[in-house]
């Protein structure tokens, strides 16, 4: 993030005065990728499921920047503009705008699914603010390409609450209707995005909203900090930099005590009480705030432990202790097989020993580890997630061992702690490790052996000690026999492994889906499932998972409202879809209704008591699959045609799309 964000309307300033430098560096980069000004639009797309899988990957985005970006465009509409949406990556996620100027955008591949990255685009706001990092204009002839010449765009990267870049909000339109505070309007939008983020994350943290009047409190530049119960310092949005005069990294290394004075403590016992009037803080700086305080789980406080090195001088006081809030025992909702699980990695909690988690894509392998750390004796310290499979191939190691600066080409000036270093004194959790590729297991085997890592351009080792999480859904040992991954890596990883169930072979499925409703509306205990709605949900086979599931609740929550009850009315209309194709693909298979026992035998519920047999959810999927698999092969691979033939959408087909043959989908 940067260092010292700006208040809008002095931000668009504080970026026009210095584009012209980030232009010119932007033009010697487009030099350097083999660009020429002359050359055309690139409009060879990628296939729809790359972009499907895109905005899959993207979508905690997604989900918090479409209503901003509706909001955005009715400030702009009739503009001759349009709003974009992108990934970190600079892939088009999503656009809205008025039809005329979409059409001309076409031209020039402004559309989703298109790379406006500076490598495909040359200078263009989209792939500069991203590059840069920076809140930027790109006006008309500062464009690289000569087809992109008649636009001009303002562009804003979106940070995600770890200081991570995540995604970038562009306005783009014709350069003759160019208004100066575009860039400003765009910068408040990415904020504004950026603060809804906070409420979705850190589950159990304490969240502060703060700044120096009072009448700013719950407006977009209030700030917003977030620490942990034990008052480690998380995460800080743009106006919280701003009024610590820290910048993200800096603010790394205190914590609410260091910050504020006093012991994170001090703060629950001040904010005590139903809905508690805002108090006034002093920050470090010496300057007086107001503050309101959210705490989502506030019983699962627990007295502080703070880190020698970054303990304020003066001793905390002491408080009276609460029980402490296990993160493993939360995940317990009485699946035999999750509370074995559970009873494992405690075995091992604090032992030194690598903890492979194994199971399907959505069954919460992240959860998961989250626990197992929040459990052990390094819950204080950092916990570091590295997904091995979002991760580009040429940027996985640089980020997963940092590197000095001028390392590469485009390397950031100071160079950048990888996330192996980040995790020292606490977890790292290394997910779809099957994903790692082949020249940089050797790499990571060796700094497991000796706790040491090496940048990359760095002349020196540094010692790490981490504990280690991994988790995969891909056969190991299989990969092993391929040689695709080694077998000495291997069983460095597997000291304990577990599996976690999918969600069609748990138990305690109620349980589940009323823990997601309390999550997704404080009222979730008022919020009703329909009996043939969780009939329903009992004989599917649920093949994103828990994922799947958050997501179909999510999207009936906003539905029905905390009060209510879901019926099948609220649920999306591709899933809905997928059940009416079951009972095409299967007509004997019996209505929605109460469950019926069936005999004791090899495919019983692994429990007594539950609530069917999940047998009959595979052999309807396997009968819907083949089904699709049928159509498919009538119409030569013309997803279109065979999803109008079996009365259902073609993202239900492509939502399937990984358990059909591959040479199915063109």
């Amino acid at each position: 993030m940067p260092t010292r964000p700006h208040s809008p309307a002095a931000g668009a300033q504080a970026v026009s005065a210095g584009s012209a430098d980030l232009i010119d560096a932007s033009h010697q980069r487009s030099l350097k990728y083999g660009i020429a000004a002359a050359d055309e639009p690139d409009f060879s797309s990628p296939a729809r499921h790359v972009l499907h899988e895109a905005i899959e990957e993207n979508r905690f985005l997604f989900q918090h920047a479409a209503p901003v970006m509706e909001t955005l465009y009715d400030q702009i509409v009739n503009t001759h503009s349009m709003v974009l949406l992108t990934s970190a990556r600079g892939m088009v996620l999503h656009s809205l705008g008025d039809p005329d100027f979409l059409e001309k955008a076409s031209r020039v591949a402004l559309t989703p699914g298109m790379d406006w990255s500076e490598r495909g685009k040359g200078t263009n706001a989209i792939g500069t603010a991203l590059t840069e990092e920076e809140a930027l204009t790109v006006h008309g002839n500062q464009h690289y390409l000569d087809a992109n010449k008649f636009l001009t765009c303002s562009c804003s990267p979106i940070f995600d609450p770890y200081g991570q870049v995540i995604g970038a909000l562009d306005v783009t339109g014709d350069h003759r209707s160019y208004h100066q505070h575009t860039l400003a309007l765009v910068r408040m939008s990415a904020q504004m995005i950026e603060n809804h983020m906070f409420a979705d994350i850190f589950p159990k943290a304490i969240r502060l909203h703060f700044h120096s009047r009072s009448e700013f409190l719950g407006t977009l530049v209030e700030g917003i900090a977030v620490f942990s119960p034990e008052g480690r310092f998380l995460s800080a949005n743009r106006s919280a930099q701003f009024q610590f005069g820290l910048s993200f990294a800096a603010l790394k290394t205190h914590t609410f005590q260091s910050l504020f004075g006093m012991p994170i403590g001090a703060l629950i016992d001040l904010f005590a009480g139903a809905l508690p009037a805002p108090k006034q803080l002093v920050m470090h700086n010496g300057v007086s705030v107001w503050c309101r305080v959210k705490i989502k789980n506030p019983s699962a406080w627990t007295p502080p432990v703070v880190s020698p090195a970054v303990a304020a001088p003066a001793p905390a006081p002491a408080f009276s202790r609460k029980p402490h809030f296990s993160s493993l025992q939360y995940l317990n909702t009485g699946d035999p097989q999750v509370a074995a699980v559970i009873h494992k990695v405690r075995m091992v909690a604090g032992k030194d020993i690598p903890v492979m988690i194994l199971g399907e894509t959505g069954t919460g392998k992240d959860l998961l580890a989250q626990a197992i750390h929040g459990d052990s004796p390094r819950a204080g310290q950092p916990f570091v997630s590295v997904n091995c499979a979002s991760i580009p191939e040429t940027l996985i190691e640089s980020e997963l061992f940092g590197y000095e600066e001028g390392a590469f080409t485009g390397a950031r000036k100071k160079g950048a702690i990888g996330k192996i270093a980040q995790a020292h004194g606490g977890t790292l959790f290394l997910d779809e490790i099957g994903d790692m590729p082949k020249h940089l297991q050797a790499r990571l085997l060796r700094v497991l052996q000796e706790r040491k890592v090496s940048p990359l351009g760095a002349g020196k080792e540094v010692d790490v000690d981490v504990a280690v999480v991994c988790a995969t859904h891909k056969n190991l040992k299989d990969m092993i026999a391929r040689g695709d991954f080694r077998e000495d890596l291997y069983y460095r990883l597997n000291g304990l492994v577990v599996r976690l169930p999918a969600l069609r072979e748990r138990t305690d499925f109620e349980t589940v889906v009323q823990k997601i409703l309390q999550t997704l509306c404080t009222q979730g205990e008022n919020i009703q499932i329909a009996p043939e709605v969780m009939a329903l949900f009992k004989r599917y086979a649920w093949p994103g998972n828990f994922r799947q599931l958050h997501n179909l609740l999510r999207t009936a929550v906003v539905m029905v409202g905390c009060e209510g009850s879901i019926t099948t009315e609220h649920l999306p209309d591709d899933f809905v879809e997928e059940l009416k194709l079951d009972r095409q693909a299967a007509p004997t298979a019996p209505l929605p209704g109460p469950a019926t026992p069936t005999a004791a035998g090899p495919d019983a519920p692994a429990a007594t008591g539950a609530p069917e047999s999940r047998g009959e959810a595979f052999r309807l999927q396997d009968v819907a699959l083949a089904a699709m698999a049928e159509a498919l092969r009538q119409h030569k691979g013309n997803v279109s045609a065979a999803a109008k033939a079996l009365g259902v959408s073609r993202n239900t087909i492509y939502r399937k799309k990984d358990q059909l043959p591959a040479d199915l989908l063109r």
